[in-house]
C-alpha cells in the first residue's frame, strides 16, 4: 500500500531548486576492537553453564589482560578527584595482604562509612580510584618503592566485594557493624533505640520488602503484622567467612574432611546464636513497645469488662436462684404450717366431736334415756334408747350435726319433749 502526501510550498527565502549547500564531510571510519572485560563481565561468566568451553574463558582472559595493561598505561596520566576520600593510615597502608581475612576490605576501599550500603557502582568507582592511587607501576614512576601490598589489599577487597555470595559472606560477620541489642530496660524513646536495629538486621532477610518498625500512630494490624513477620524472620546470614583454612597446605583428605565438618558445625552454632540474639530483639522489642502495651491494656480493659458482665449476669443469676428456692422454702415452709394448722383443727375439730358424742352420751345418761318423769327405764327401754343413740352417732358424723342434735334433744328435753325429740331425729335418719 502506498500513500500520497502533498507537501506544502517552499519559502521564499528557500534556495532555488538544483542548488546544494555542503555543510561539512564524513571523518574515513575507523576500526576498534571492543573487550569484555570489567566486573560486569565476570557477573555475566559466573552465570554461564558450568560447560563453557575453554577457549572463551582463555579468549576473554585475554582481553582483561590486554585492558590491564592498557590501564596501566594510563595511571600516570590520569588525574584522581580527592573530594571526600577517606584517610588513609599508616597502618590501613601496611596491611598484610596475606592475613586479608583479618582486614576490613570497607575501609580498604574507602567506603566504610557506607559499608553494606554501598551499591556495586560506588564500589566500581572506589576501586578506580584506589587503583590509580596506588597502582605499582604509578608509584615506580613517582620514584616511590615498587611495593604492591597495599594494592593486593585492594584487588581482594575488590574481588569479595564485587562477588554477591562473598560480599554476604563478608557482611554477615562485618566487625564494624554493631549486632549488640537494647535490652529491656534500655532508656529514651523506643522508636529512635529499636528504629535502627531493625532497620541494620533488615539487611539479612532473604524476604522483601521488610515492614518497618514504624511510629505511635501506626494502627494494631500493621504492628501485629510487623513482629509475626520479624518471629519469622528468614535470614541468609552465613558464617563461610570464619572458615578455617588448612593454613598448612597440602593436608590429606581426612584432614580437609575434619577441617570441613569442624566448619560446618561451627557454622550451625553461630547461625543459632544468631537466631537467638535476634530472637532476644523481637522478644525485647514486643515488651517496650508502648503500643503494644496499650494494646495490651485495651484487650485487657475489654476482659474485665466481658468478665465483669458475666460476673453480673452470674450475680443475677445466682440471686434469682436464691430467690427462687428461698420462695420454694417459704411455701414449703407456709404450706408445711397450713398443713399444721389443718391438722390441729382436724385434731381440735375431733377432740369437739368425741366431746359432743359424749355429751350426747351423758344427755341419755342423765335424762334416764327419757323415760318418762317419776319412772325408773326398764332394762328394756334403756335398750331401746341406746339403740336410738348408735343409731344416731352413727348417721352423725361432723360435729356442726351432732351439735345441731345435741341441742335440739337438749332443748326438747328441758321442755319436756326429749322422747318425741329423740324419735323425730331418729325418724329423719
Amino acid at each position: 500500500m502506498t500513500a500520497a502526501f502533498t507537501l506544502p510550498a517552499a519559502p521564499e527565502t528557500a534556495p532555488a531548486a538544483g542548488a546544494v549547500t555542503v555543510h561539512g564531510s564524513l571523518s574515513a571510519t575507523e576500526q576498534h576492537e571492543i573487550s569484555p572485560v570489567g566486573v560486569y563481565v565476570q557477573h555475566y561468566l559466573r552465570r554461564l553453564e558450568k560447560n563453557d568451553t575453554a577457549d572463551r574463558t582463555d579468549h576473554l582472559k585475554g582481553h582483561a589482560d590486554h585492558a590491564a595493561a592498557e590501564a596501566a598505561k594510563a595511571v600516570n596520566t590520569l588525574a584522581l578527584d580527592d573530594d571526600e576520600d577517606e584517610e588513609e593510615t599508616e597502618e590501613l597502608l601496611s596491611l598484610d595482604p596475606t592475613e586479608w581475612k583479618k582486614q576490613d576490605h570497607y575501609a580498604v576501599l574507602g567506603l566504610s562509612k557506607l559499608r553494606y550500603r554501598a551499591t556495586l557502582d560506588d564500589v566500581i568507582k572506589s576501586h578506580r580510584k584506589k587503583v590509580l592511587r596506588h597502582h605499582p607501576d604509578k608509584k615506580a614512576a613517582q620514584g616511590q618503592l615498587n611495593d604492591d601490598r597495599f594494592f593486593k589489599c585492594i584487588q581482594k577487597a575488590f574481588d569479595i566485594l564485587t562477588d554477591p555470595e562473598k560480599r554476604r559472606q563478608w557482611d554477615s560477620v562485618d566487625p564494624e557493624v554493631a549486632t549488640a541489642i537494647p535490652s529491656t530496660k534500655e532508656k529514651g524513646n523506643f522508636f529512635a533505640v529499636y528504629g535502627p536495629v531493625f532497620e541494620r538486621e533488615a539487611r539479612f532477610s532473604n524476604v522483601t520488602p521488610v515492614p518497618q518498625l514504624g511510629d505511635e500512630a501506626a494502627p494494631r494490624e500493621e504492628v501485629e503484622a510487623f513482629y509475626e513477620f520479624w518471629y519469622k524472620f528468614d535470614s541468609w546470614r552465613t558464617f563461610e567467612y570464619l572458615d578455617k583454612e588448612d593454613v598448612e597446605g597440602g593436608g590429606n583428605r581426612d584432614d580437609k574432611r575434619y577441617i570441613d565438618q569442624k566448619n560446618r558445625k561451627e557454622r550451625a552454632n553461630r547461625k543459632k546464636e544468631d537466631s537467638q540474639r535476634l530472637r532476644s530483639l523481637v522478644d525485647n522489642a514486643l515488651k517496650a513497645d508502648p503500643r503494644m502495651i496499650r494494646f495490651k491494656e485495651e484487650d485487657k480493659q475489654k476482659r474485665n469488662a466481658r468478665r465483669n458482665a458475666r460476673e453480673e449476669e452470674d450475680r443475677k443469676a445466682r440471686e434469682a436462684k436464691l430467690a427462687a428456692e428461698q420462695a420454694a422454702k417459704q411455701a414449703e415452709a407456709n404450706a408445711a404450717a397450713a398443713e399444721e394448722d389443718a391438722k390441729k383443727q382436724r385434731q381440735q375439730a375431733h377432740k369437739q366431736f368425741k366431746k359432743e358424742q359424749r355429751a350426747l352420751k351423758l344427755l341419755f345418761k342423765n335424762s334416764q334415756y327419757f323415760a318418762p318423769a317419776g319412772t325408773t327405764p326398764s332394762d328394756a327401754d334403756v335398750a331401746a334408747a341406746t339403740a336410738k343413740l348408735d343409731k344416731i352417732l352413727a348417721a352423725k358424723k361432723d360435729l356442726d350435726s351432732i351439735v345441731a342434735v345435741r341441742t335440739e334433744i337438749e332443748t326438747a328435753h328441758a321442755a319436756g319433749n326429749g322422747a318425741a325429740a329423740v324419735d323425730e331425729v331418729v325418724a329423719k335418719l
